[in-house]
């Protein structure tokens, strides 16, 4: 790096905090933290991304592919399930979500069963949460501290501090124009990355020649992650709805993008958007940590700078070696740009939660401009302790990656189940609830603890199941103990049956198609 690449970066950082001073002006709590439902559908759909195809996903998931023992393709299986899992989000979930009018999704839960339900999943939603973004600033921070030789904590300072900044000043517009800005770098970054490195290899002929064909194999039929903590199609079909299911409706930081749509028919279109361009992107991770792969398995030099623990070195370590400054400086930023969405979002969804938590305990500001003063103090403290548990993390997985979406695993099936008894189940009760979630809860963690040969795909799956078998048996032998939350009132929706059927056609159909296509590469 030379200094027009600190210049890059430095003036990057610049124009954010900037860009978080331009939005600062809000009216109240409502317009903070959803910016009064005014936003268009296609940012909501960029920063959704943004989100979820993080820092992590930026730098981890090329290493899975092209350098993890064990890698390859198999990171394609992940998308199998999303078209899917839209389905249930767009059609059951949501509908009721939006038309609730709340700003935490937990306040629903506290209307439809009960205050010890809300908080119970709010509470392990905040910890699980913190934790998770806190392991992705730390595994950020530790690779620019290997490849730049910037010490670890001034790079996760410059990551959090400037991003808890704009976070405090924005609201949601700041994250969710400062993430569709992100995202565009994030896509941009990686075309850079995998144009470079076929480049270098001779050309996609001798690229697609050079390949190891373990690498391009995408579904292994002999196991089903049972006994084995492999990826395999199953789990990775079966669990990753249920993952997904409950990460675009039942995870705050996702679930307030749809709440601040202008209306149900923009949440559709940005869910659907989400569905069609997830694929995409992920290919484009996987070709390029392919080709990034390809360079580090010819090239003994280059393999010898990544420690064989870490290949999460790998992207950050080619863009340092390979490609000249300023390009250098623009792909290190995108690489920041992505930690600093998912860090963005993190901060103001978890102070969303707890300002209405803190409603729910009976504590009222004195007026609007009080209680956007409040918002903005827990965004900068949950920022703060985001970044106290980035100092002190470890590691938990083989690419961190994996590490994040297993501390969801334990908790997104639990979570999923609680909502869909709160929206389909009449004869819930506050009691059965709770029991269910913390069964399903608690089995996963098991699991975790003393059972490592289940993929932790099939967590999501067994605890939803739990969840909902458990909460459901308990309230239909407690006959004597009072429903829970509001009655149920059936709504009619605003979308017509051949409308429902168009889209559960094509999105069925786009599912079998990504299978079909992701199959059809290792032939080639």
């Amino acid at each position: 790096m030379n200094g027009f690449d600190y210049f890059v970066i430095i003036a990057y950082l610049g124009a954010m905090l900037v860009f978080g001073l331009f939005l600062s002006k809000q009216s109240d709590e409502g317009d903070y933290f959803l910016g009064n439902k005014s936003i268009g559908w296609f940012p909501l759909a960029l920063s959704t991304m943004a989100t979820q195809l993080s820092a992590i996903s930026f730098i981890s998931a090329p290493a899975f592919v092209g350098l993890r023992e064990g890698g390859g393709l198999k990171w394609l299986t992940f998308e199998f399930a999303v078209p899917l899992a839209m389905l249930l989000v767009m059609f059951v979930i949501m509908p009721p979500l939006y038309r609730s009018g709340v700003i935490s999704i937990f306040d629903f839960l506290e209307q439809r069963i009960g205050r010890s339900t809300r908080f119970l999943i709010s509470l392990s939603f905040q910890i699980v949460r913190a934790f998770g973004t806190g392991i992705m600033v730390y595994a950020t921070g530790l690779i620019i501290e290997a490849v730049l030789g910037v010490p670890f904590l001034h790079s996760i300072l410059a990551i959090s501090i400037i991003t808890i900044l704009y976070s405090f000043l924005g609201g949601i517009r700041a994250v969710v124009y400062a993430d569709a800005i992100q995202m565009v770098l994030i896509v941009l970054g990686l075309l850079v990355c995998l144009v470079s490195a076929i480049s270098l290899i001779g050309g996609f002929e001798t690229f697609w020649s050079s390949v190891d064909p373990a690498r391009l194999q995408v579904v292994d039929w002999s196991y089903a992650g049972l006994v084995t903590d492999e990826f395999a199609l199953l789990p990775m079909m079966f669990g990753g709805f249920v993952l997904y299911v409950s990460y675009y409706a039942c995870d705050q930081t996702q679930a307030q993008r749809s709440l601040s749509a202008k209306s149900l028919g923009d949440i559709r279109k940005l869910l659907m958007a989400n569905a069609f361009l997830r694929f995409p992107v992920t290919l484009l991770y996987c070709i390029t940590g392919v080709a990034i792969g390809v360079i580090a398995s010819n090239n003994s030099a280059f393999l010898a700078l990544i420690p064989e623990d870490r290949p999460d070195y790998m992207m950050p370590l080619f863009i340092l070696e390979y490609l000249p400054n300023g390009i250098i400086g623009l792909l290190l930023v995108a690489i920041m740009s992505a930690a600093m969405s998912t860090l963005s979002s993190a901060v103001n969804s978890l102070s969303a939660v707890t300002i209405e938590d803190l409603k729910s305990f009976g504590f009222h500001a004195r007026d609007q401009r009080s209680e956007l003063v409040l918002a903005r103090l827990l965004a900068l403290l949950w920022g703060g302790l985001i970044l106290f548990f980035s100092l002190y993390s470890g590691d938990i997985s083989a690419t961190v990656i994996e590490a994040i979406n297993k501390v969801g695993s334990a908790l997104y099936g639990p979570v999923l189940g609680v909502f869909l008894i709160a929206i389909l189940w009449k004869r819930r009760t506050v009691l059965s609830t709770n029991i269910g979630f913390l069964s399903g809860l608690c089995l996963n963690l098991y699991f975790w603890q003393f059972q490592p040969g289940l993929f932790w795909m099939w967590w999501n799956l067994i605890g939803l199941a739990v969840t909902l078998a458990v909460a459901m048996a308990l309230s239909m032998v407690a006959g004597k103990m009072p429903l829970a939350g509001r009655a149920f009132v059936a709504q009619q929706d605003d979308v017509s049956r051949p409308y429902v059927l168009l889209m559960t056609a094509g999105l069925s159909l786009f599912a079998v198609a990504i299978i079909l296509l992701s199959v059809s590469i290792e032939r080639l």
